[in-house]
């Protein structure tokens, strides 16, 4: 339920009048990761099944979230983000950053993380689940599809923090050995948080052939919750790679990355060792 707020003009006060608890929040971060059915959000989250129901009725009449009939006798319900629930994304990203950061972190800027952190625990935690549909999707139809996460190019002051510098080598590198990757049935691609006209101006100047897209909404870093940090007044994904078959399954993962060429080897041996 919500929670009621002096009538004032704090959007702060007004949003938190939504959201209304932290069980509403987690109930959206496994929505956002594609956990939208009743039973599996009761799962995930360790709600009961009369708070979950609350929090659901709730976030469905702030219209943050679509309810949406998937089976009928019985009627069974999966839960969407809305237009206006997609735009908490960032809201969602921000506090798994700022967690990672200041929490579980010492507050640190890094692009990079400890091999037994929270972060690395958690990407490697991916393998075997699957990646949800998204509007801008890295999945593509072949055999797998090496997702590669960078902080992004031609960032501002990036060489000061740590795991920061190597975007535009670690892309080339991908470039010059597309074919052996294509040898083995593995698409390549690579994901920031920059523009897409950005990413294809880089992509024009350097010949790269394989897609960038753009996860400027953050619509892939909440729904795998990936790491990322904050730099030049935005969200940038920290460098790491997956590779996903064909059924959406994540199949392995990379990170941390400190070596952008050497990880280019890695996600190559990683594709080789699946055939």
């Amino acid at each position: 339920m919500a929670v009621r707020i002096p009538d004032d003009d704090c959007g702060v006060a007004h949003a938190l009048g939504v959201l209304g608890d932290a069980w509403s929040v987690l109930v959206l971060r496994d929505v956002a990761r594609g956990r939208g059915r009743f039973e599996r959000l009761l799962a995930e989250s360790g709600i009961s099944r009369k708070v979950l129901a609350q929090r659901l009725a709730s976030l469905v009449a702030a219209e943050v979230l679509a309810k949406e009939r998937y089976q009928e006798r019985p009627d069974r319900f999966e839960y969407r983000l809305t237009e206006r629930g997609r735009a908490l994304l960032p809201v969602l990203a921000a506090l798994q950053e700022w967690g990672d950061t200041w929490v579980l972190g010492d507050g640190t800027t890094t692009a990079t993380a400890g091999t037994d952190g929270a972060e690395a625990h958690r990407v490697a935690a991916l393998t075997g689940t699957r990646v949800p549909p998204l509007r801008t999707d890295p999945v593509t139809a072949a055999a797998y599809t090496v997702v590669y996460c960078y902080p992004g190019t031609a960032l501002p002051a990036i060489d000061a923090v740590p795991g920061g510098p190597g975007c535009s080598l670690e892309q080339c590198t991908y470039r010059d050995r597309l074919d052996e990757f294509a040898g083995l049935g593995a698409a390549v691609v690579g994901v920031s948080t920059q523009r897409p006209e950005e990413q294809a101006a880089f992509a024009s100047a350097n010949g790269i052939l394989f897609p960038l897209l753009s996860d400027a909404e953050l619509e892939l870093a909440t729904a795998l919750r990936l790491p990322t940090f904050r730099h030049s007044g935005a969200t940038r994904l920290k460098r790491l790679t997956l590779v996903v078959d064909a059924d959406r399954v994540v199949r392995g993962t990379l990170f941390p990355i400190r070596d952008v060429t050497g990880s280019v080897e890695d996600a190559l041996a990683l594709v080789r060792s699946m055939g």
